[in-house]
Parts: C-alpha cells; structure tokens; sequence
C-alpha cells in the first residue's frame, strides 16, 4: 500500500505529462473523424477545438480540388489526386499530417470534407479489438482506478481475514467461558488455519488434564472424608470396648481373679487393635507423602523371601495353614526397597491368615521373567466376593464385607497396593481353579 502512494505522489509531483507530450492530443476531447465535423462545419464547438489543436479543414470537390477551406491551411496543396489522397489516408508515421476524409453530404459524393491534424499532436494506434480501444482514458484516470482496485481487494481481503479469525476466537472464548464456569467437560473443534487447529487441541488438552486432575481431587478429597469416617468408626468400636471393661474394673465388678484376667485380655487386645490401626494409618499417610524417601536396591530376591516367611512361620503353624514355598534355586535379582517389599508381602500373607480357616493351603512363589519377577501369594481359602474386587484395594475394605471386631483394619491391601507402585510395581487379584485368591506381585526388572 505504501509503494501505491510513493508512485501516485510521483505521478502527481512529477508533471508526468510532460514525458508525454509529444504523443499527447492537444485537447482530449478532440474528434479526429472528418464525419463529425459535417453538420457544423464551421462554427460548431468540435471545429473550434480542431483549430485550437492546429488542424483545418478543407472542402473539395469531385475532381479533388480545394473550394474551401475551415481553419489556417498549413500546406500548399490545392488538389489531390485519387493515388495521393489515398495514400496520405494511410496516416503513415513519415507523413507530417493526420488524414481524414468523409463526403460533405451524406447522400451525395459530389463534394468531400478532409481532415487534416500536425501528426506531432496525435498518436495512432492500429488495433481491430474494440474491447483494447475501449481503454483509451488519461493516465491520472488509470492511477486512481488501479488505487481504487487495490484498496477495494485490501478492504475485502481484511474483512474475509477477519471472519476466518474472528469465528475460531470466538469459539475459544466460549470455551474459556465454560471452562471458568466450571464445565471441564468443554472441548472445542475448529476448522481453521494450521494455529488455530494447534490452538485447539492444546486447549482440549488442557481440559483433558483440569477434568482429570478435578475428578482425583474430588476422588481424594472424598476419599479422605469416608476414610475419616472410617477411621472414626473403626477407634470408637475397640475404644469404647476399652472403656466398658475399665470401668467394670474400677467399679470392682471383676470380683474374681478370672473375670479380672478375662476383662484385661480384652482391654489388651482393643488397645493392639488401635495401635495397629493408628500404625497402618501413619504408614498410609507416610507413603502418600511428598518427602517420602524411596531406597531402592539391587539385591537378591529368593533369600529376601525367605527370611520374610522364617519370620512369619510361627503364626502360619499356629493357624495350622499348609505351607508350599517355591522359590528358584539360583539366584534372582531385582530392584526393591526391601522395608516397602516387606510390607506388601506380611500383609498379604496376614489378610491370608486372617480370614481364612485353619487348614489353607498358602503358596508363595517366586517366578522370574525376561523383563519382571512376579510374586504369588495364593491360597485356598473362603476367597474374596468379585462384587468387592473393583474396591478391594481402597481403605477400610475387608474381605468378610462385615466390619466385625475381629477382622483387621481394612488398610492392608491399599498399604500394600501403593507400596508396590511406589517401587514402579503393579499388584493385581485373580483366583484359579483350585485357588479362589491369588495376589500377583509383579516388578520390573
């Protein structure tokens, strides 16, 4: 657009014109055909503008004599022949004079009038398309309309641009709107320029990650109320037990030293019981910790099971369960954090001997693959409801769907599930045929 200025002020500045002159008409409105000059030859206005531009004209007769002539006569010709007049009706460039001729009469070829203009005012262009010679206009009126052109496809060129940016904007802003609303399930399609498109998928990303990261704050903020709630429950049944018992002791109504005993077991018991739930609790809010620290070691997995099952022996005996250890004998190394490893496999071996009756056959088995090591701990007990294994793993779940005093806290699967991530693990719950629960540790190598 600046360029189109620089030359429209040159064009002005400059008398452009005057590069023009020698091939300018003297007077643009001046007709050059003798036949308009017939009805008023000589006072009419388009005879004026003739002598003004240093033409005449002259009448002759049949024999092609001059008789009159209209104007100052620049030459001194006073009869043609036919060869000569056809010849300077040529309008050749050597010529000094423009011709043109016409009969003074239309209905008559007695007398004729001839044209005659300094070639130096005129210039002839020979051209048979009638749609060129249309396009016979002065400079400034070709500047002005190719400006005028420009400018009109600039001015439709911005508002087309504007509608194809206007449209995906507005989209977007409706998006934010919805998204500022709270509607996190807002995306947005659109069909624009390769940015705009990139726009909006970023966007529908964005979204994505708010709605899932909402969803898991809700999930937890949720979590952590029934867990409370929980928490409350599971204290108050084994606290209140406590404080019954006590106070049948100071109220002295344990006269006999059996019923004392009896009554302090009881005592003893419920208070393990909130210790171990307050511990698991603490563990739980440990792992889910930011500044939780992770020690992960290569170490030798089969003798690390083993030592986890000397320990446990006494109680699996004492539940009289039916021990079948299978660990390789060579070597298997693995990375682990051996406290949180530990933990994942005590408490699904004391779920085990928890919940099922005496006589269960429990299997430990270690299993090494090309790319992971799975741990099974299986046994043929009671099993698990299916309607319980979608929430198995959440807080304050059992196994006996009962909250009864003497099951466990409800904590040990989902201690043991999050420790088992937390080393990049997963664990999963299956039965077989013979073995309606089966734990499946499974850790990359």
């Amino acid at each position: 657009m600046f360029f189109l200025v620089i030359v429209y002020y040159l064009f002005i500045n400059l008398d452009v014109t005057h590069i023009f002159e020698k091939n300018k008409i003297a007077d643009p409105d001046l007709k050059v055909e003798a036949s308009a000059y017939r009805d008023n030859l000589e006072h009419g206005i388009e005879t004026k503008r003739l002598l003004r531009s240093g033409g005449w004209i002259e009448v002759l007769d049949q024999d092609m004599k001059v008789t009159k002539v209209v104007g100052e006569k620049k030459d001194g010709v006073t009869q043609y022949t036919s060869n000569q007049l056809l010849k300077s009706l040529e309008n050749g460039e050597d010529q000094a004079y423009f011709y043109s001729l016409t009969t003074l009469n239309a209905q008559s070829e007695s007398e004729w009038l001839l044209l005659k203009l300094p070639r130096e005012a005129i210039t002839i262009t020979i051209n048979s398309d009638p749609f060129v010679a249309y396009f016979n206009h002065s400079l400034s009126y070709y500047v002005f309309l190719g400006v005028g052109m420009i400018l009109l496809l600039i001015i439709v060129y911005s508002y087309w641009v504007a509608r194809r940016i206007r449209k995906p904007l507005r989209i977007i802003t409706l998006g934010l709107k919805q998204m500022i609303q709270g509607n996190y399930d807002t995306r947005i399609a659109l069909y624009a320029e390769k940015e705009f498109s990139q726009i909006g998928e970023t966007f529908n990303y964005m979204a994505d990650v708010i709605e899932k990261t909402t969803k898991e704050k809700r999930q937890a903020e949720e979590s952590k109320k029934r867990m409370m709630v929980d928490l409350s429950h599971d204290l108050k049944t084994p606290i209140t037990s406590i404080q019954g018992f006590a106070q049948a002791l100071v109220e002295g109504r344990g006269e006999d030293e059996e019923r004392q005993k009896r009554y302090l077991s009881y005592i003893y018991n419920k208070s393990s019981q909130v210790t171990k739930l307050i511990q698991n609790m603490l563990e739980l809010l440990k792992i889910d910790s930011p500044d939780f620290l992770l020690r992960m070691e290569h170490q030798e997995l089969g003798e690390f099971i083993r030592e986890i099952i000397a320990d446990t022996y006494g109680e699996i005996e004492q539940k009289n369960f039916v021990l079948h250890l299978n660990v390789p004998e060579e070597d298997v190394f693995l990375n682990f954090d051996a406290e949180l490893l530990s933990s994942v496999v005590h408490n699904l071996i004391s779920n085990a001997l928890i919940y099922n009756p005496p006589g269960t056959h429990l299997r430990v088995e270690v299993i090494p693959l090309e790319k992971e090591v799975t741990i099974e701990i299986a046994d043929t007990g009671v099993g698990i409801p299916e309607e319980l294994w979608s929430t198995m793993f959440d807080p304050f779940v059992r196994g006996d769907k009962a909250r009864t005093a003497s099951g466990g806290t409800g904590l040990g699967l989902s201690i043991a599930m999050k420790n088992t991530e937390k080393m990049g693990g997963t664990l999963h719950l299956s039965r077989r045929k013979k073995e309606p629960t089966v734990f499946t540790i499974r850790i990359p190598k």
